[in-house]
């Protein structure tokens, strides 16, 4: 693996801290945009189904931002049919 190419995974990765203060390391898929709002897909990387994480960029000021869970099922589902359409070529999904 060149350093180029470390960088770039790397760069996929990011550490999220929830409330309790527990750390989690996500994999960056994709941002996806839907009704005006941004959402984060991403993976653990400790998970080795597959599961994906969805969260709402919430915007704090110009260099913050919050990622919130989305509780909506119908938004969360339109938020992934998206994602399985952008990537249905890419990856292997499980219904």
């Amino acid at each position: 693996m060149d350093m180029e190419q470390e960088i770039q995974e790397q760069e996929n990765l990011l550490t999220l801290t929830d409330e309790n203060g527990e750390e989690t390391e996500f994999e960056y898929l994709d941002c996806i945009e839907y009704e005006g709002k941004e959402y984060l897909v991403l993976t653990p990387t400790d998970d080795e189904a597959g599961q994906v994480v969805i969260l709402e960029v919430e915007p704090v000021d110009e260099d913050n931002e919050n990622y919130l869970a989305v509780e909506d099922e119908d938004l969360l589902g339109e938020v992934y049919s998206i994602f399985r359409e952008r990537y249905k070529d890419v990856l292997t999904f499980e219904d």
